[in-house]
């Protein structure tokens, strides 16, 4: 994959001048993208929000970053995995992290503490795929590809439960939230949710036809989103799953040519319609109006590699992950004429 600076200095259309992202609409000049301190020398693998000014990111160096967008500095790196990290999680009001690694283990960071893990969760036979943490801040959840499901207290680091379904190879995984259950994709095409309680799968979703690679669950707990693999315009779809209605498909957002590798619920502050945004290995991101399936915003990130990974940050900001160019944080415009747009990359 190379090291993020080699790329960067490689490639020197990174700099030109990007345009508002409107479906149907005429190109605009704008101007051209700022470019702070790489977060990270190697591709980066996912990214969250910590708070409303700092995302925390992890990647192939197997550092976790926690860098301040809106300064466009790098506040924090934490060092303490052995291979790259492959997802995180944040607590809410707080500032636990937690990083789950090929090292088939998941960390536990304090940004306002030390430099070493504040606990650590092994047991996973295989790499972890899959992080999540209970609304109350007590339990922690994670999957990995050796087919189980775990659940640990925080503040001791001990398994409280393991449960092993076969092919259940874990994709994804997040708490659905003020809630008990667990919501979590899998290489076997399905999607399962959990009780926390019981540690049983309550529902399985209908196969799909492609790997099913990353999930969400809307702030009230009525909906779920999926998305699948796909490649040649085939699969690479996100679906909309009713909650409270078992095996119920709503809506499917097709558009993607590769796969879909992130899908999410944007805040109700974005736009006044119900959104969401999804990014692919493609090299692009979509805002889709949720009741409607519509694409209303495309930004292609020439160059970037597959994006892997996005998050919502504040009202009109998203950050986006890439293979090749490190951390992508765009812009959401509002109002008579909506865009997306990118405006710095770190």
């Amino acid at each position: 994959m190379g090291k993020l600076q080699s790329k960067l200095r490689r490639r020197s259309d990174l700099y030109r001048s990007h345009t508002w992202a409107r479906e149907g609409a005429e190109s605009t000049p704008l101007p051209q993208v700022v470019q702070y301190e790489p977060a990270h020398s190697d591709a980066v693998n996912c990214v969250t929000s910590l708070t409303s000014d700092l995302c925390v990111s992890g990647g192939g160096d197997q550092a976790v970053v926690v860098y301040d967008w809106r300064a466009g500095k790098l506040c924090r790196s934490f060092h303490g995995h052995s291979k790259e990290i492959t997802k995180l999680a944040c607590f809410t009001g707080s500032t636990w992290i937690f990083s789950a690694s090929r090292d088939k283990s998941v960390l536990m960071w304090d940004f306002t503490g030390g430099s070493n893990p504040v606990q650590s969760f092994c047991g996973h036979e295989l790499v972890v795929n899959g992080v999540a943490v209970s609304p109350d801040g007590s339990k922690l959840c994670t999957g990995s590809r050796d087919n189980s499901m775990c659940l640990w207290d925080i503040e001791t680091g001990k398994r409280l439960q393991r449960n092993t379904i076969s092919r259940n190879l874990v994709t994804h995984l997040c708490w659905v939230p003020g809630g008990t259950s667990v919501v979590q994709t899998s290489e076997d095409k399905t999607v399962r949710v959990w009780d926390s309680r019981a540690w049983q799968v309550t529902n399985t979703f209908p196969a799909k036809q492609y790997i099913q690679t990353h999930c969400d669950v809307s702030m009230n707990q009525n909906h779920l989103l999926s998305s699948s693999n796909g490649f040649g315009g085939h699969g690479a779809e996100t679906t909309l799953w009713d909650l409270r209605q078992p095996g119920c498909r709503v809506l499917e957002y097709r558009g993607h040519h590769q796969t879909t590798a992130c899908s999410v619920f944007l805040p109700p502050s974005v736009g006044s319609a119900s959104l969401i945004t999804t990014s692919s290995y493609d090299q692009s991101v979509k805002i889709w109006d949720q009741n409607t399936a519509v694409c209303v915003l495309t930004l292609t990130l020439d160059g970037s590699g597959p994006l892997v990974c996005v998050a919502p940050c504040d009202s009109s900001t998203l950050l986006c992950a890439s293979f090749n160019s490190g951390l992508h944080q765009l812009q959401v415009a509002q109002g008579a004429v909506p865009g997306l747009r990118e405006v710095a990359r770190f």
